[in-house]
């Protein structure tokens, strides 16, 4: 069984992912969305790859570089070793600017003997749409292509050239560097300069993680899963991705197949709240500045997702001449998902604005522009909340009365009117109190259903849904209220299988789904931490953990018999609720002793 065995190393304007065995399969350049150059991933034969190649009798390890997203990979058999080790460069220059370029540094560090190894570089550019062309230029290999949409690499290194265009055997006698850019270097490189790229790079990491808030249990995991989510920003306009792949198949074999290489507001607005509760409020102030300039109209509607240029138009294409993940076909670009309308991203929106006024201080030119956008939002969600949507799972049949959407239109409100409290605005905006009386009570009447004992995916529906579990997260609902632990319970019987969460059962645009989705086991643990059963959800949340790949890194999904992760890789969505649920334990009101036991 393969499984997303991979460690994300990038610097926050692209990223790659480099395999257990040191195999770079997936990269995009110079930025997230761009073209691929390596996409092993989506096509074993055709895809391309960038590996490091020893024998048999080789033992391989792999592990971060201490509270960094540099992937040390060790290659030993006995006799002879060799560390690599991979990374994107990002550390701030003089003037306080950063030093980011769409690089990647594989820096060999000889441990003892003389390993002998290969070194296969094989660029596919444009995703391999057309023939990929490396010639030896002396200082450099050129990669590029004479049909179709030009494009180009250039590989630096301390090897001979021959020997790695020819993928011939490379004894190592001392350290070594290959150094692969977009751009051509204007500057003579060599491995001083690499090794000097990669303190800088490794010192940017550590200053930032010790930035990040520390927690007495589950730091760990904690930090980890903040590196990753760091590592899906993107700094030139603070936008977030959810994440760095293309068309990783929710189940092997579908066709639930998105690209994910763009800002969705609802999973970019959560990874937000969790980073700036971690202490990086940069973060935050960046996405909202995202926000503001991508609404430079008052009567501007907010999409669902936007590029990471805050592109609008996200138009899907099919790539068919790839054979997919595993042949999960298709490969799509782009994403259609982008002309839908989602009710709920108002509210997870606003939540983040309410945030920025309580927490961080904002200069009177933001506040003003925030101030509008949510007078704008309110506007929105008073002209739209009582119709259906597409929910939180996008689904692309018809539009339905979804319990979370209507949710988060009361969310929306909420926190409007606490906005404009700290404001010293609108605090007797009778119209907005009474807005938020009517989306609660309408929920409360229409959201619950008696037979089934729970609130449900969608009004008049008996269908469960593990969204709902957000209620009380959100102050809708207090965790000790009837209602909300008859939910958990009622979800957790139908959506619960071997300690792993369906986000639902029901059937959508491509049937019942069959892999869980890693985000709805965590609300899950934490919706039983809440209402008391804690020892519980602490079992399983261990037992969740133990499913991560062996750098701790999670996908979107987990298959329910294998346990081997699927979707999106790695993903904001799961690592951002693998921090709340662990702050949350961190945060247990009993002593120590008393936190895992049952209430």
């Amino acid at each position: 069984m393969k499984n997303l065995d991979y460690g994300i190393i990038g610097n926050c304007k692209s990223a790659a992912l480099v395999s257990k065995t040191g195999s770079i399969d997936w990269c995009c350049l110079p930025h997230f969305d761009s073209a691929g150059v390596f996409a092993k991933l989506l096509d074993e034969k055709i895809g391309g790859s960038f590996s490091v190649d020893v024998t048999d009798d080789y033992k391989i390890t792999q592990e971060y570089l201490w509270q960094t997203n540099i992937v040390s990979t060790v290659y030993d058999n006995g006799e002879h070793s060799f560390q690599l080790i991979d990374f994107m460069p990002r550390y701030m220059r003089e003037d306080s600017s950063y030093y980011a370029p769409p690089d990647i540094i594989r820096f060999f560090r000889l441990l003892k003997g003389k390993p002998v190894l290969k070194v296969k570089y094989d660029p596919r550019l444009e995703f391999s749409s057309e023939k990929t062309y490396s010639d030896n230029k002396g200082a450099y290999i050129k990669s590029y292509t004479k049909d179709g949409r030009y494009d180009s690499l250039f590989l630096y290194s301390s090897f001979d050239l021959e020997n790695v265009l020819n993928y011939t055997e490379i004894t190592l006698e001392e350290n070594a560097y290959l150094l692969l850019g977009y751009h051509e270097k204007l500057i003579s490189q060599n491995l001083d300069r690499s090794y000097l790229k990669f303190q800088r790079t490794k010192m940017y990491w550590m200053n930032w993680s010790e930035k990040t808030t520390k927690y007495t249990q589950y730091n760990t995991e904690i930090l980890r899963s903040a590196l990753v989510l760091k590592a899906l920003s993107f700094e030139k306009s603070g936008a977030v991705l959810a994440a760095v792949t293309t068309s990783l198949p929710e189940t092997i074999g579908e066709e639930r197949n998105w690209d994910y290489r763009f800002c969705w507001i609802r999973d970019a607005s959560m990874v937000i709240k969790v980073m700036a509760g971690l202490g990086h409020t940069k973060s935050a102030s960046d996405f909202l500045q995202f926000i503001i300039n991508l609404i430079p109209h008052k009567d501007e509607k907010i999409q669902i997702m936007y590029g990471i240029n805050g592109e609008k138009d996200l138009t899907e294409h099919i790539l068919t001449h790839l054979e997919g993940y595993q042949g999960s076909k298709p490969v799509r670009i782009g994403n259609a998902a982008y002309i839908q309308k989602q009710n709920d991203i108002y509210g997870i929106l606003m939540e983040v604005i309410y945030q920025q006024f309580i927490q961080f201080e904002t200069s009177l030119e933001n506040s003003e522009e925030l101030w509008t956008i949510v007078r704008g939002i309110v506007k929105i969600v008073e002209d739209h909340w009582m119709n259906p949507d597409k929910g939180i799972w996008e689904l692309r049949t018809e539009d339905r009365h979804f319990v979370f959407s209507k949710l988060l239109c009361w969310v929306a409100v909420d926190r409007a009117i606490k906005i404009g409290e700290i404001l010293r605005k609108g605090i007797n905006d009778e119209s907005w109190i009474a807005l938020r009386k009517e989306i609660h009570d309408d929920i409360y009447k229409n959201g619950w259903n008696d037979e089934v004992g729970a609130y449900t995916q969608s009004y008049g529906s008996k269908d469960l849904d593990a969204s709902t579990l957000l209620m009380e997260q959100y102050g809708f609902i207090n965790a000790r209220d009837p209602r909300f632990i008859s939910t958990v319970k009622a979800t957790e019987k139908e959506l619960c299988r071997d300690g792993l969460m369906y986000r639902y059962k029901n059937q959508d645009d491509f049937g019942k789904p069959t892999s869980s989705f890693t985000i709805c086991t965590f609300w899950f643990i934490d919706s039983l931490f809440k209402i008391g059963e804690r020892k519980r959800a602490k079992e399983m949340f261990d037992q969740l953990l133990s499913y991560s790949n062996h750098l701790g890194l999670f996908s979107e999904d987990i298959d329910f018999e294998t346990k081997r992760l699927l979707g999106n890789f790695p993903q904001a969505y799961s690592h951002l609720a693998l921090i709340e649920t662990a702050a949350n334990f961190s945060r247990g009101l009993l002593p120590e002793e008393e936190l895992w036991t049952n209430n």
